[in-house]
């Protein structure tokens, strides 16, 4: 299938004006109010709940500017998604635009890339939701949770891209209005008006009266940044599933516009929270988790049950949306001739069920090596995907610097969505992007993480460039 069918067949400039069609099998069941969650609980992570304590142990209260840092950042990389998302919706996203803006060894590696990064995920987050599912019944291994888990999420996504939708709503809805609910009673507590609070010394003394704000010197606020980057992954998919909604502009552009607003309310405003609520030493943090530690300082009964609720919720999402985004990744790169032309089928209810089979048993293999193998063929398979979220910003970055000139030229008129002060906050990202991977490089805790993803999108990108080259030589020929 020739690059030009394929992108007129998702939306091009110059073909489709976007979101599925009846050409590409993919159907529009996605509501806005799917699309509306998915793009809000898209940035709440299960990360969030689990990883933020330790940032808080080693930056203190600057953990604070290690989020900020990362939220502009992702900011500005969905800016720039979502400029060439709501001009020409795709549900290869940047996969697609990298293909016809770098070229297809480009669209090649970093669509494959990314479904390798996923089905990762897949493996990692279902071992998280069965250690609390047999915390809770015992009775049932760890290791069959984490299959039966994976398993009900499968059938899920292959019933209908609404099913994935009506799932992804109600777990999106309780992450969002778990973290709501904990920043208005936070700072209820905080400025003492909560009822039946008993943590008197709540206040915003906390943010400086152990150490100062910066506690353990600025080098903290990076480091701090490598341990939040990755908490932020997932914001994203809605690109992606936009292209199966009804109204592909208006999501994406209501999505783009509205994910600042997201960062500040979830991560800054839940962890300035836990900052006030308790000194950012306190050992609870780590022992407890930040979220526990705070609910508890403040009276909440039964807080690590209602947090291990929330916690399996945004496991379940994250696995929900990872094995979505994972298919469609597959079926994008099967449309354009990159990945089995299988992967580009859909059965009569548009789902790509080859795509998603075929996602899902990579996901199963890596829970069993997780299981079998924990410490050599699961480690290398987390550690060669650690960097390839950072790898994806870039290449957006990158990519929207040839495609706004492409899209001035052929259709100007659907620039709706643009990245503020370009090309120069563009290059700006990117080069924050770059010191980022410069520092997890420098740093020892992350330099296995670094050069293992460096070899492995090495590998895919040589692969990517010999198949461009035969596929010219083979035009030529013709």
């Amino acid at each position: 299938m020739s690059t030009t069918t394929t992108l007129q067949k998702a939306g091009d400039p110059t073909g489709n004006p976007g979101g599925a069609t009846p050409h590409d099998g993919l159907k529009a069941g996605l509501k806005n109010r799917h699309l509306s969650m998915i793009a809000i609980g898209g940035v709440i992570g299960a990360g969030l709940f689990v990883g933020s304590g330790g940032g808080i142990a080693k930056a203190g209260p600057a953990i604070l500017l290690s989020y900020m840092l990362v939220g502009a950042m992702v900011v500005f990389v969905m800016r720039m998604l979502g400029e060439m998302a709501a001009a020409s919706p795709n549900s290869g996203s940047f996969s697609a635009y990298a293909d016809r803006a770098l070229g297809r060894w480009a669209g090649f590696s970093i669509g494959w890339l990314y479904w390798f990064f996923w089905v990762v995920v897949l493996a990692v987050e279902a071992t998280a939701g069965a250690v609390i599912l047999e915390g809770w019944v015992p009775a049932v291994p760890q290791w069959a949770w984490a299959l039966i888990v994976m398993a009900v999420l499968t059938i899920t996504n292959l019933g209908s891209v609404a099913s994935y939708g009506e799932f992804e709503f109600w777990f999106a809805g309780i992450k969002v209005v778990a973290i709501g609910a904990f920043v208005v009673i936070g700072m209820l507590a905080v400025f003492g008006v909560l009822p039946g609070s008993d943590n008197p010394g709540a206040g915003f003394a906390h943010l400086t009266d152990t150490g100062g704000f910066v506690p353990n010197g600025w080098g903290s606020v990076l480091t701090g940044v490598l341990m939040v980057v990755f908490s932020f992954m997932g914001s994203e998919i809605v690109t992606l599933a936009a292209g199966e909604s009804e109204d592909p502009r208006r999501a994406v552009t209501k999505a783009t516009n509205s994910v600042i607003w997201r960062i500040a309310v979830f991560y800054l405003g839940s962890i300035f929270v836990v900052l006030t609520l308790l000194p950012w030493n306190d050992a609870s943090i780590v022992e407890k988790g930040s979220y526990v530690a705070a609910l508890d300082s403040i009276g909440i009964p039964a807080a690590g049950q209602i947090m291990n609720v929330i916690v399996l919720t945004a496991v379940l999402s994250c696995l929900n949306s990872g094995l979505y985004t994972a298919s469609r990744m597959a079926f994008s790169l099967g449309e354009r001739g990159d990945a089995p032309k299988a992967f580009a089928k859909v059965n009569k209810r548009g789902v790509p069920m080859a795509a998603i089979l075929g996602s899902t048993v990579f996901g199963f293999v890596a829970v069993v090596f997780n299981y079998t193998n924990p410490d050599t063929v699961f480690s290398f398979l987390l550690n060669s995907s650690g960097a390839i979220a950072l790898f994806v910003w870039l290449v957006i970055c990158l990519t929207q610097l040839r495609m706004r000139k492409i899209l001035v030229a052929e259709a100007p008129e659907k620039l709706t969505v643009k990245m503020w002060l370009f090309p120069y906050l563009t290059w700006a990202t990117a080069a924050m992007i770059v010191f980022v991977l410069g520092y997890m490089l420098y740093d020892e805790g992350n330099r296995e993480t670094v050069v293992l993803s460096v070899l492995v999108a090495a590998i895919v990108i040589a692969i990517g460039v010999v198949r461009d080259v035969r596929r010219r030589k083979a035009a030529v020929q013709a």
